[in-house]
């Protein structure tokens, strides 16, 4: 029996957007959560929200229990990492408020993540910041890197090589990093890549994985990088927001 204060938070991996790509498992614990809260991020990413509620209602019998909260914005000024922890307290504050005003007496709480929760994903750090009572589970799903790989039919690894993931920030301020010849890229708002000294190096990128207006483009850095940077813009333009991501390998294997 669930004791009355408790909060059984479980955070489900959804996808890249697509309603296939929910597990069986991630259902089971939508049907289960006593209420979802789902995040608006304003009227620009007004297509993440309407597909969170999309699949609600395709899941749901009784789509009452399902909460939408505003998501406070991230600071763009002073230190980034300063900046992330603050926000992340923001959120998690947010959540607090939400449990305390629908479930004073304790229950099954679920919020639905983009991808898995556990990829360059912080949910579960703000998860951590809430007060005990918490009980955290996670249900995996398909990330973006999964569905970069399946949208260009090719392994993420080289033969028997490494993968190294990284952030666009990081690789625009470090370079490539040494010791490695693939690199998988996230959260890349600068296109870090079209910096890269391109000789050797291809590329395989792909936006809005796994949703109707998926984009995808690959090539030798060199061939395409231009291209990829034009038509990031103008999808970010039509859309408002946009999210991609790309691998990059260099060497013998590029191919």
């Amino acid at each position: 029996m669930n004791d009355r204060r408790t909060i059984d938070l479980a955070l489900i991996g959804i996808g890249t957007g697509n309603p296939d790509h929910l597990t069986r498992a991630a259902e089971a614990a939508m049907r289960a959560a006593d209420l979802i809260l789902l995040p608006r991020k304003g009227a620009a990413r007004s297509d993440l929200i309407d597909l969170r509620r999309a699949i609600c209602a395709n899941v749901l019998a009784d789509t009452r229990r399902v909460v939408e909260f505003d998501l406070p914005s991230r600071d763009a000024e002073g230190d980034y990492l300063d900046a992330v922890d603050r926000w992340h307290d923001a959120i998690a504050a947010i959540w607090a408020r939400e449990i305390a005003t629908h479930l004073p007496e304790g229950g099954r709480l679920a919020l639905l993540v983009w991808g898995d929760p556990s990829l360059y994903d912080s949910t579960i750090r703000i998860a951590r910041r809430l007060k005990a009572g918490i009980r955290l589970s996670v249900i995996p799903g398909i990330t973006s890197l999964q569905a970069l790989t399946a949208a260009h039919a090719m392994p993420l690894n080289a033969l028997a090589a490494p993968v190294l993931v990284t952030t666009g920030r990081r690789l625009r301020g470090d370079g490539w990093p040494p010791g490695v010849d693939t690199l998988a890229v996230m959260l890349d708002g600068h296109c870090a890549f079209a910096d890269l000294p391109p000789r050797g190096v291809h590329i395989w990128w792909g936006a809005y994985l796994g949703m109707p207006q998926q984009a995808i483009d690959a090539g030798p850095l060199a061939d395409v990088a231009a291209r990829i940077v034009t038509t990031r813009a103008a999808l970010r333009a039509d859309h408002g927001w946009i999210m991609d991501t790309y691998l990059l390998r260099r060497g013998e294997d590029a191919r």
